[in-house]
Order: structure tokens, then C-alpha cells, then sequence
């Protein structure tokens, strides 16, 4: 396995389960590694696992690949990792391996997408769904003048994240702007040029078409793309949940209005964080002081929910805030 670790000095890497003075081992899977999001989410892992004294492995498949993301979740399980963490492409076909693992005394959580029907002792989840979904609407009928047809380019058709921001958008654009409609949800998989591809046909079939959501960190810049590519930049309006450094260049030219997102580093810490806190056998309380960055990060015992907060707007005047 490729493995991205922080060493403490409390030992060597232990199994299953921990105990002793044996070192923490924290393992995190994302939907796919390589892309920005999912590195920045592995920065902010390394941090946290430098300052807590605990290990972090990271490894993700290199396509958002259900399958070859399972591959990977049993070496971990085979590894005897204390605690194994999964942003899943499918939830439902994850959720049996989540069980293997626990079975074999491994914690196991979600992080940036849940699993919602397995037996994840928390779900790190980096905002409300509300507050994505009424986010990216908001930021595009701004740009739209309130009004006017949209499609949303979304990636992988399981995501349940992707799925759950998507039908806040619907209810919302239905009950707060009703001279709104989306016309057409695609989905392009975590593939930027397929993203760009899409939006294209999009405004091919829709020549009334006036905004674009790109619903996951690779189909935001790519939405907005192929609005530059076609020459419409002012004409048709795009959103989506990009990274900030990939959505720079397309908020300077006027591509994307605004980006929805998160602190993605600070979410990566606070996935290790819980990795060792369910090693460690610690409950989470209602309100837990994480870092001097996050020092009131509430957790909800009835949904098992453990959120980073709220989502951040990014625009061309706090773009350079962010280095990834």
C-alpha cells in the first residue's frame, strides 16, 4: 500500500483494536486520490497526525471506482488499521466491507460522503446539506437575475453527498424562486473533461440555458470551461463546489460566480482527529474543542453526525486565502 504517514513517539504502527503503546493507526480512503480536494483533505490528515502522534495512511483508487475503492478498503481491513475511514462512491455496496471491518474490531467512520444505512460510528461530515444545497442556488439566481432555465453537471450517480445537495437544490429553486427551473441533471463521474463535454451539450440542447452548477470539485471547473470555451461568459452563469485554486482563473475571467465550498485541510484534521478519538474508545461530546482552529465542533448523538460547519462562500476577493 502507498502510505502517507506522520510518525509519533509512541511506538511502531499497531493493529486492529490498539492498546498498549503501540502507535495509532488511522487509515483514510477517499473517492479518488490525485485530485486537489481529496489531496487537500490528506494535508490537513498529515497535520493533525504530526500533532496528535498518531499514523495516517491515505489511499484512494485513481478512478472513482467502486470497485477498485474496495480493493483498497480490504488491504486496510487485511492491515488491521484501529480505525479506517471512507469517503464511499457507493454507499450501499460500501457498507458491507464497513461491517468486515468493524467485525474485525476496526472503528469505522465516513468522511466527506456517508454510508448512512452501515454501521459508521460517525459520519465527518464538512456542512449541512441545507446549507450546500441553498448555497449553490443562492449564489447562481444571484448571478441570474433571480430567474431563468439551469442544469446541474453532477459526478458519480451514488454519491449520496451529491444526491442529497441535489434535492435541496430542487425543493429550494422550486420554493424561493419560482421563475427558476432545472432542466437536466447529468453526471459526469470525478472526469473534469467530461464535466466540460456535458455543460457543452447542455447549452447545445438548452440555447435558453442561463446557468451551470458543477455539483463536485472536478465538474465545477469544468462547467465553467466550457462557458469560456462557447464564448458566453455573462451569458450563462456557473456555480459549483470547487477547490480554490482550480476555480481561481474562472472567477478572475467571470466563467464562475462564486464557489461553494469548505476549509477542505481542516476537514482532512478533523478525519484524523476522529480516527483516533474512536481508537482511543473517547465519546464525542455535544460541543468538542479540536484544534485552536476548531474549537466548537458539534456533534449529534442521534445521527452519529460529527459537522466541521458552515459552507464558505469563494469569490475573486478570498480566493487567495486558500492554497489548494
Amino acid at each position: 500500500m502507498t502510505a502517507c504517514t506522520s510518525r509519533g513517539d509512541s511506538g511502531d504502527a499497531g493493529g486492529g483494536g490498539g492498546g498498549g503503546d503501540e502507535q495509532i493507526t488511522v487509515a483514510f480512503v477517499p473517492k479518488l486520490q490525485g485530485i486537489p480536494y481529496f489531496e487537500a483533505m490528506n494535508a490537513g490528515g498529515e497535520a493533525a497526525a504530526e500533532e496528535l502522534g498518531i499514523e495516517w495512511l491515505y489511499q484512494g483508487p485513481t478512478t472513482a471506482d467502486a470497485a477498485a475503492q474496495a480493493d483498497i478498503v480490504r488491504s486496510f481491513i487485511q492491515q488491521g488499521v484501529d480505525a479506517l475511514i471512507v469517503a464511499p462512491n457507493d454507499p450501499d455496496s460500501m457498507a458491507p466491507l464497513l461491517e468486515e471491518a468493524a467485525d474485525a474490531g476496526i472503528q469505522v467512520a465516513t468522511s466527506d460522503t456517508d454510508a448512512p444505512s452501515s454501521v459508521r460510528e460517525v459520519f465527518v461530515n464538512q456542512a449541512s446539506v441545507e446549507g450546500i444545497g441553498e448555497g449553490l442556488t443562492d449564489a447562481l439566481l444571484e448571478a441570474m437575475g433571480g430567474s431563468g432555465k439551469y442544469a446541474i453537471v453532477s459526478c458519480g450517480e451514488t454519491a449520496a453527498n451529491l444526491n442529497a445537495w441535489i434535492e435541496v437544490q430542487e425543493a429550494y429553486t422550486a420554493e424561493q424562486y419560482p421563475d427558476a427551473e432545472i432542466v437536466d441533471i447529468v453526471y459526469a463521474g470525478e472526469d473534469q473533461a467530461m464535466a466540460t463535454s456535458m455543460a457543452t451539450d447542455l447549452m447545445n440542447a438548452h440555447p435558453d440555458l442561463t446557468g451551470l452548477v458543477g455539483e463536485c470539485t472536478s465538474s465545477a471547473p469544468g462547467v465553467a470551461q466550457a462557458v469560456s470555451d462557447a464564448g458566453k461568459v455573462g451569458q450563462v452563469f456557473t456555480v459549483g463546489l470547487g477547490t480554490p485554486q482550480s476555480m481561481k482563473p474562472y472567477l478572475e475571467d467571470g466563467s464562475s460566480s462564486a464557489s461553494i465550498l469548505w476549509d477542505v485541510e481542516a476537514l482532512g484534521y478533523l478525519t484524523a482527529w476522529v480516527g483516533q478519538q474512536l481508537a482511543e474508545g473517547n465519546e464525542l461530546e455535544a460541543t468538542n474543542n479540536v484544534s485552536d482552529d476548531l474549537p466548537e465542533v458539534e456533534y449529534d448523538s442521534e445521527t452519529k453526525v460529527l459537522l466541521l460547519g458552515p459552507p464558505l462562500t469563494i469569490t475573486t476577493e478570498n480566493v487567495d486565502e486558500y492554497d489548494y
